[in-house]
Order: structure tokens, then C-alpha cells, then sequence
């Protein structure tokens, strides 16, 4: 009988050993995943409320009384707004269509974005490596690989972030800006026909008009992807075409001018700011990123997701060196392509050594940026669902303004309310006399929150107050117990002893 000699024995053990690894980590990471998947799903049945909910809530409103003539989203003004945006629109259409509440057409936004964005990242990491585990890694990356302190913003994908924003237009520009970075890409390398450069031209203009910072992200990220395929002068002719078709797009919205937004910036530095403030602390855990990009950049100086990350940081830096903290939006491109990158050099190194030890350094940086984000299982259970040391992480969500509706507020009433209040009511129909976010072009924005600070001030005397609430036709006021005057009528008593006082003529 032939017996196999003993230095082929261990080969034809192992072998077959390492084929069961390879396949229980692919398992590992798909299952990861969708259960990562399914908690967002199950979040978006509770819709948690922080941030900006109020603000793209109301945009519907308006939009489904009125599509051609929806005014400004939260105070009683005729102006234009960068929210009116082509998804809020179809989002509007849909509520004016069905008759369905603004707050379930959101949660219809939140499934139509998150599958945009599951998707979009598939296609887009599948024209990186073609590794079946790749997609679920590079997933698990851009959810989990932020900092040991919690960070949440729209426009970022952090599994907490996005728990907050699912249903905000960011995150259908995120998922259709995956897509447009694979299409383009793919385009290159077909060197497709003229149709097949105004697609990807038309999709850039919509991801501008919808979320303009993701918009800027998209296009760095896009200009990297040339910038890898040197693509040919044909080819580039092509890409001028579906350029300027884009550009077409931005010029003829009718919502507003999108142009005008360049010259908006100094609105915003203020809000912006934090970002550029505890980088380690909120992002600290993509420096395996950065380390695998160098890794990449060896490999390939002219790698995509280099090129990307460069494109970022110098925007990025620039913003902070200059004053311009708006510029901090561009973050997204500085972390995505290091996330991705962190998750790709699993399954792209060389060595199996070194892939096994990628594969350990990911799995630890994944697990440490799970436990900062765990207090998102809230969103799903409630805060007394969770073990007590991750309920310690729990964010409690606003409450929200429901209860003024049930005490008699209508569509279109104004409502005198401090900036807190003033985010959320217009999400149910009401107005506000200040906006309660900067407001690009709205020209008197000052003056209201000039007029709302003085009608709450102390001191300030009963007729001059009576005449801020006539001049902006103020019909209710949201304070505390102590804003009781001779011509209010308290009607009733909200969280935190907030009352409604109803104001008599």
C-alpha cells in the first residue's frame, strides 16, 4: 500500500483546516453584519428623536400642503430652503399621496435610506477586492471603527450616529454616494459610452441637492477615483459631459439657488467647530486605517482609497488652519476610506501571518467601538431593557411636541418658543417665530432671534412683549411657569413643567 510521506501529511491536514477558518470567519463577518443591519431596522420602528428630526419632519409638512409653494420649514416666511431637496420632495409627494403621517413617511426615508447605504456599500467595496467576506468587513468598519468616546452627526456612520439619523437625508446621500463611487468606477475601467457618463453626472447633482456636505464628500471621493484611473483625453471629454449635465441640474432647481450656498459659510463656523475638537477621543480607533492605507500606498501609490483619504485631510485641515469649520463636514473623507481600508487589509495582505494579525487587530477595534456605541440597543429595548453598565451609555431621545397639538395648536399657528422647543415644533405644522438652526436665506433670521431672546428676558415690560407677539402673529407660547402674563391663558402642562399658554386678543 503507498502511505503518503510524512512531510505531505501535515499539508493535506491543514489545508482543508484552513479552508473551514476562512470559511467560519466569512460567516462570522456576514452575521455580524446583518445582525448590525437588524438592529437599525428595529430602531427605525421607535424613530428615536435628537438633532435635526424636527427640522426634516417639517420640510414634509410643508411639502405635502404645498408642493410649489411650501415656504420656509419653520417659520411663517415666503423663502426658499436647501432642504427642499429632489428626496424630500418625493418624500412629500408620498405623504400628500397616501394621507400617512409625516413621522411614518420618515420611517419609509429610513428603510429606502439604509438600504441604499447596505447596498451602495456592497457595490462600492466589491470594485475594491473581490474577497466574499469583503463587503460585511468593510461594513462592520464604517459602523464601528470611530473613538472610545460617543460621536454622533449626520453625514457619519457610526452605528449610534446613524441610529439618529437613519431617516435624515444624509443617509440616502451616503448610501446613493457609495453607489455613484462604484458606478464611476466601473465606468472607468469599461471606458463606457457617452450614456454611461451622464448617469453617474445627474447622480452627483442629486447627492448635492440632497445633502450639499455630502455632496462635497462625494466629490473628493469621486476626484480620487479619477485621479487613480488616469483615465484617457476620450474618457475625460466623457466625464466633462456628465459634468456638466450635473451642473445643468444644480442651476435649473427650482427650490433654491444652490450656487448661493457658497457664500453661506460664515452662518455656520460656530456649529461646526466641535468637530475639529477631541479628534482621539471621537475617532481614535481608525489609526489601524491609516496604518493599513500606508500598507496600501506601498502596494499602489496611486490607490483609490489613498488618494481619498489625502483629499480629505487636506480639506479637512485646511478648514481648521483657516477659520472655516463648515469645512469639518469633509470629515467623512478622511475616516471612510481609513475604515475601509482597516477592514480590506484582512483579506488583501500578503502573508497569512499578517492577515491573521489584521484580522485580530480589526476584531479588537471592532469589539472597543461596539462597547462605545452599545447604549444604541436603547433604541430598541428602552433604557430599562439594558444591563445597568450599558445603560450608563444610553442617550436619552427628545420627547418631542405632540402633547401642544392635543391641547389645541393647529397647522401654520405661530409659536413663541426658545431655540430647544423652536427644533421640534415645526414638525408637527405648527411655525416659530426664530428658526431654531441657522437659516441661510432667511434675511430677518437675526431680528426673530433677536425678538424671541427679548420677549423671555427678564425685565423686559407686558406691552412690549404683547407687541412682539402681535408683529409676528403669535398665537401660542411655550415656557415655563413663570411666563404667566394677563394676556395669556395657560392650557397646558408638557415634560420638564414646560406649559402652553394660549394668547388672548
Amino acid at each position: 500500500m503507498h502511505t503518503a510521506s510524512p512531510e505531505t501529511q501535515p499539508e493535506r491536514r491543514t489545508a482543508p483546516t484552513r479552508g473551514r477558518v476562512a470559511r467560519v470567519g466569512r460567516a462570522a463577518a456576514r452575521g455580524a453584519a446583518a445582525l448590525t443591519v437588524l438592529l437599525l431596522l428595529l430602531v427605525v420602528i421607535r424613530l428615536p428623536w435628537a438633532g435635526d428630526l424636527g427640522m426634516h419632519a417639517a420640510t414634509v409638512q410643508r411639502l405635502r400642503h404645498s408642493l410649489l409653494h411650501p415656504g420656509n420649514p419653520l417659520v411663517d416666511a415666503d423663502t426658499p430652503s436647501p432642504y427642499y431637496s429632489p428626496w424630500m420632495l418625493v418624500l412629500g409627494v408620498v405623504a400628500k399621496l397616501t394621507g400617512l403621517s409625516v413621522f411614518v413617511v420618515l420611517r419609509l426615508a429610513a428603510l429606502a435610506g439604509l438600504g441604499l447605504l447596505v447596498t451602495g456599500v456592497r457595490r462600492y467595496v466589491r470594485t475594491l477586492s473581490a474577497h466574499r467576506a469583503a463587503p460585511a468587513l468593510a461594513l462592520l468598519g464604517l459602523l464601528f471603527l470611530w473613538g472610545p468616546r460617543l460621536f454622533a452627526w449626520s453625514g457619519f456612520l457610526g452605528l449610534n450616529s446613524l441610529a439618529l439619523t437613519v431617516s435624515y437625508p444624509s443617509v440616502f446621500a451616503l448610501g446613493l454616494t457609495f453607489h455613484f463611487w462604484a458606478w464611476l468606477t466601473r465606468s472607468l475601467r469599461a471606458e463606457a459610452g457617452r450614456p454611461g457618463w451622464l448617469g453617474p453626472g445627474l447622480l452627483w447633482a442629486v447627492i448635492l441637492l440632497c445633502h450639499q456636505f455630502t455632496g462635497v464628500v462625494a466629490s473628493l471621493g469621486a476626484l480620487a477615483v479619477l485621479l487613480a484611473a488616469r483615465p484617457s483625453r476620450t474618457v475625460l471629454l466623457r466625464l466633462g459631459a456628465g459634468a456638466a449635465a450635473g451642473l445643468l441640474v444644480l442651476w435649473l432647481w427650482p427650490y433654491y439657488d444652490f450656487f448661493a450656498l457658497f457664500s453661506a459659510g460664515a452662518d455656520l463656523e460656530a456649529v461646526h467647530r466641535p468637530l475639529y475638537q477631541d479628534l482621539a477621543g471621537r475617532f481614535g480607533l481608525v489609526l489601524p486605517g491609516v496604518v493599513a492605507l500606508a500598507l496600501r500606498w506601498r502596494r499602489d501609490h496611486r490607490d483609490p482609497l489613498v488618494l481619498f483619504f489625502l483629499l480629505g485631510a487636506i480639506v479637512f485641515a485646511a478648514g481648521g488652519l483657516t477659520g472655516h469649520y463648515s469645512w469639518g463636514r469633509a470629515l467623512p473623507a478622511v475616516l471612510i476610506p481609513a475604515q475601509l481600508a482597516a477592514a480590506l487589509e484582512v483579506v488583501s495582505a500578503g502573508r497569512r501571518a499578517v492577515r491573521r494579525g489584521w484580522a485580530c487587530l480589526l476584531l479588537a477595534a471592532l469589539a472597543a467601538g461596539a462597547w462605545t456605541q452599545a447604549g444604541t440597543l436603547g433604541y430598541v429595548v428602552g433604557r430599562d431593557g439594558l444591563p445597568g453598565v450599558i445603560a450608563a451609555k444610553y442617550r436619552t431621545p427628545w420627547a418631542g411636541y405632540r402633547w401642544i397639538m392635543r391641547a389645541g395648536v393647529a397647522y401654520g399657528d405661530v409659536v413663541m418658543a426658545r431655540t430647544f422647543p423652536a427644533r421640534q415644533i415645526p414638525a408637527y405644522g405648527p411655525y416659530t417665530v426664530a428658526p431654531g438652526y441657522p437659516d441661510v436665506f432667511l434675511r430677518d433670521g437675526a431680528r426673530r432671534e433677536a425678538a424671541v431672546e427679548r420677549y423671555f428676558a427678564a425685565g423686559v415690560s407686558g406691552e412690549e412683549r404683547r407687541g412682539i407677539l402681535r408683529e409676528y402673529g403669535v398665537r401660542w407660547v411655550v415656557g415655563g411657569p413663570s411666563s404667566t402674563a394677563p394676556w395669556l391663558r395657560k392650557t397646558a402642562v408638557g415634560p420638564g413643567h414646560q406649559v402652553l399658554y394660549r394668547v388672548l386678543r
